[in-house]
């Protein structure tokens, strides 16, 4: 029971991800978890908390009843909070994630970069 739920899980939040044109690595972000962790669930190698659930429901625009297969993904649901806090394209979603990564003098040579192109 425990695996074939997983399997829903990971079906259902894949689906999802890909509906609003997301990386594995952007839901991971926005839910607080690890990449890879989010990967095996997606994968159905183990299943979420129940607080990574609901925050997984939110970023994802997504009812519990359909990541956890009980209804159709079809009904479009009201959520409490706003699944959008990072509206942002794709494109500049990976370039922000990139950018946290940088040491404060790259960061800074960057900054000159852009101020020049602008």
């Amino acid at each position: 029971m425990e695996q074939r739920l997983a399997t829903i899980i990971g079906a259902a939040v894949r689906a999802a991800r890909q509906r609003l044109d997301l990386t594995q690595a952007d839901v991971a972000e926005r839910v607080g978890i690890a990449t890879e962790v989010y990967g095996r669930l997606e994968r159905g190698h183990m299943l979420p908390s129940v607080k990574t659930l609901r925050r997984l429901c939110l970023v994802l625009s997504c009812s519990s009843d359909v990541l956890l297969g009980v209804s159709s993904p079809d009904k479009p649901v009201e959520v409490a909070e706003d699944p959008h806090e990072y509206g942002e394209r794709p494109e500049v979603r990976r370039v922000l994630r990139t950018l946290r990564r940088l040491e404060p003098a790259q960061l800074k040579l960057i900054s000159q970069v852009a101020g020049a192109i602008r």
